[in-house]
């Protein structure tokens, strides 16, 4: 495909980095040498243009900006998009019918593992383009399709906002290492294989069933899962997910 990315921020260098290998791609931004840095950082060439008056007609659009500069960059657009996709959280379909013109509109919700092909995208939207919109994001990771806009708000907050969660468990267990006499590097390592091994263990069996299955009678699992729930982890991500939600119902409004 010919897609066209709007806003040349993290996110979207995520995702050109994991569309670049099978997507021919345009970056649309303001600023010319952000641009130039942008594309700097993929392994293959990538067209640029800057957004006044870039026009967007008969083009698969990726809008990549922040929700509150939706309105400013669609001012400075025109044409009429094949396809819509937007990763802004929070902003619904009907928000979007209103500031750009196309043909359909996918909201969609990737992460930073796009990069590495490992996004777990949720995707919502016009029907007719659900297979395209799988087709395009599978290409990056694996995708759920949601049949409404609440889900698609509800799986921001766990699998959009989730890589910072498990940045930050992924840190205090690094952090635990190095307190009982691990050298850092070695926590590290640890904890990056722990990571990689339990994405497969998740894929084959559920949570409950995996602790269950490591804790064993006063052992040292058992010791530690204990001062976990002291410290009320379990409710504490919960309340994250719930938090993160209502930010999302706050920029909707």
């Amino acid at each position: 495909m010919k897609l066209t990315i709007v806003g040349p921020g993290k996110m979207a260098l995520a995702l050109a980095k994991g569309f670049e290998k099978r997507h021919d791609l345009t970056i649309v931004g303001r600023d010319g040498e952000k641009l130039l840095q942008f594309t700097e950082q993929l392994e293959r060439h990538a067209k640029t243009a800057l957004l006044e008056k870039f026009d967007i007609d008969g083009q698969i659009v990726i809008l990549c900006v922040k929700p509150h500069a939706l309105k400013e960059t669609a001012s400075a657009l025109k044409g009429k998009a094949q396809t819509l996709y937007s990763i802004l959280a929070g902003i619904g379909i009907k928000d979007l019918q209103k500031a750009l013109k196309a043909e359909n509109y996918v909201r969609a919700m990737p992460n930073l593992a796009a990069e590495h092909f490992a996004s777990m995208t949720t995707l919502t939207g016009d029907g007719e383009k659900r297979e395209e919109a799988e087709a395009l994001f599978a290409s990056i990771g694996k995708t759920l399709w949601v049949e409404t806009e609440k889900e698609l708000d509800i799986a921001t907050a766990i699998a959009g906002s989730g890589p910072a969660y498990l940045a930050l468990v992924a840190e205090a267990l690094a952090d635990g290492g190095v307190k009982e006499g691990l050298r850092r590097a070695d926590a590290m390592k640890l904890t990056e294989g722990l990571f990689a091994g339990f994405a497969q263990l998740l894929a084959h069996s559920h949570p409950a069933l995996l602790k269950d299955a490591v804790m064993s009678p006063g052992g040292t699992t058992a010791a530690g899962c204990g001062a976990l729930e002291k410290g009320s982890v379990r409710a504490a991500f919960i309340s994250a997910v719930h938090e993160a939600l209502e930010v999302t119902k706050e920029k909707r409004c």
